[in-house]
C-alpha cells in the first residue's frame, strides 16, 4: 500500500472507514504527520490499533535521504533516493536556502526523477527522465526540509517547483501534492508561497488559468527570440516565445501574480544588448519580473557544448538595459556553491 504521505484528508478517512474506524480526529493525526515534518502520528486521539495500522501496512515514508550536503552559507541540499534500494540513479534533489530573516527558509523541491526537457545547460537533463513523481514523493520532500528548517531554528516558509523535472509534466501529481502542503487542513504554507517554475508548457500554464490555481508561476525563457532559445532549449521548438509570454499574460490577468520571467545568463549565446532590449520590449507593460540567474558551470552539455558564466560588467551591462526599459529585474542569489549547488549536480556527480 502507498505510505501515509501519498494520503489526503478524504482519502485517509476512506480508507480508516475501509478497515472499520470511525472518521473522528482523521485529520488532526494527519495534520500531526505534516506538523512533525513527517516524523510522528502520536499525540492525537485516536485508537492505538489505527495508528498501529498506519504504520505498519502504510508507513510514514517511502523515499529516503541518501545524501546530506550543508553548504557554507548554511544551504543545505538533500540527495533523495525514490525506489526501493535506491541508488543515485533513481534519486531526486531538494534544497533548503536560509533567508536573510534568521527564523525564516526557503526550499526547492523535485517534480521528475532526472529531466526530459534537455536544456543544454542544466544538469538535471544529463541522464534524461526516469519517471516522474507521486504526489507523496514530492511531499515527502517538503516534510524533509521543513524538518530541516527546524534543526535549524527556522520556519519553512517557500516552496518553489525549480528542482529537477518539469512540473507540467506532472501536472495531476504537482498540484495533488501543493493541494496538501499549502491548504490550511495540511502543510499550511499557503497558495502566496508556493512558485512553480516551467520551462514554458504552454497547455500546462493554461490549464493552470483555468483551474484558478492560486500559486506563483515562473518560466524558464533564457533567450529573447525563437532562434536562440530553441539552440539551448529544445522545447522552444515547439513553444515559441510569443505563444508562451501569451499564455503567461493569460494567467497573469486570471491570478492578479505578478510572474517571474527566469533567465540564466551564458557568455555569447544570450547576453548580448541586442538580446537584452528585445526582452525589454517583449515585457514591455507585463508587470513581470526578470531573474537574472548567474551560470553555474556543469560541464559539457548535452551537444558536447561547454557554456560560461559572463563577466561580472556584462552581466551588470545586460541588468542595466532592462531596468533603463523599465524592466523589473535583479540577480538571483547563488546559493549552495560549494555543495554542487546547480540542480542535478548532486545526482550527476553521485551517478558518476
Amino acid at each position: 500500500m502507498p505510505a501515509l504521505s501519498e494520503y489526503d484528508v478524504d482519502s485517509l478517512i476512506s480508507l480508516a472507514q475501509g478497515w472499520g474506524f470511525p472518521r473522528g480526529n482523521i485529520k488532526k493525526l494527519l495534520r500531526r504527520y505534516y506538523d512533525s515534518a513527517g516524523e510522528s502520528i502520536e499525540g492525537v486521539q485516536v485508537a492505538q490499533d489505527l495508528k498501529s495500522r498506519i504504520l505498519n501496512e502504510l508507513g510514514l515514508h517511502s523515499t529516503r535521504i541518501l545524501t546530506r550536503k550543508e553548504a557554507s552559507d548554511g544551504t543545505v541540499k538533500l540527495l533523495v533516493g525514490v525506489n526501493a534500494g535506491a541508488t543515485a540513479s533513481s534519486s531526486v534533489e531538494c534544497v533548503l536556502m536560509p533567508s536573510y530573516r534568521s527564523d525564516r527558509a526557503a526550499g526547492c523541491v523535485s517534480s521528475q526523477v532526472g529531466c526530459a526537457m534537455a536544456c543544454d545547460f542544466c544538469a538535471s537533463t544529463k541522464a534524461g527522465v526516469e519517471r516522474s513523481l507521486t504526489s507523496g514523493e514530492i511531499v515527502e520532500q517538503f516534510l524533509y526540509l521543513r524538518g530541516e528548517a527546524a534543526r535549524l531554528g527556522r520556519r519553512l516558509q517557500t516552496i518553489v517547483f525549480m528542482g529537477m523535472g518539469e512540473p507540467l509534466m506532472n501536472y495531476d501529481n504537482v498540484t495533488a501534492a501543493i493541494r496538501r502542503l499549502a491548504g490550511e487542513d495540511l502543510g499550511a504554507i499557503g497558495w502566496r508561497h508556493v512558485t512553480l517554475s516551467t520551462v514554458g508548457i504552454v497547455p500546462g500554464i493554461d490549464r493552470m488559468t483555468q483551474e484558478g490555481l492560486g500559486m506563483y508561476l515562473a518560466v524558464s525563457l533564457h533567450a529573447p527570440d525563437d532562434d536562440t532559445r530553441s539552440a539551448i532549449v529544445p522545447t522552444g521548438r515547439r513553444y515559441k516565445v510569443a505563444d508562451i509570454l501569451a499564455a503567461v499574460r493569460r494567467y497573469q490577468a486570471a491570478t492578479g501574480r505578478i510572474v517571474t520571467i527566469e533567465y540564466t545568463l551564458l557568455e555569447g549565446v544570450n547576453d548580448s544588448d541586442a538580446q537584452a532590449r528585445l526582452l525589454a520590449e517583449l515585457l514591455d507593460g507585463g508587470r513581470m519580473h526578470v531573474n537574472l540567474i548567474p551560470y553555474n558551470a556543469i560541464g559539457a552539455g548535452l551537444s558536447g557544448r561547454i557554456y560560461r558564466r559572463p563577466s561580472q560588467e556584462r552581466m551588470d551591462r545586460f541588468l542595466q538595459i532592462l531596468r533603463d526599459r523599465n524592466v523589473v529585474a535583479h540577480f538571483r542569489r547563488t546559493r549552495g556553491a560549494d555543495i554542487d549547488g546547480a540542480c542535478g549536480q548532486l545526482r550527476d556527480r553521485a551517478m558518476a
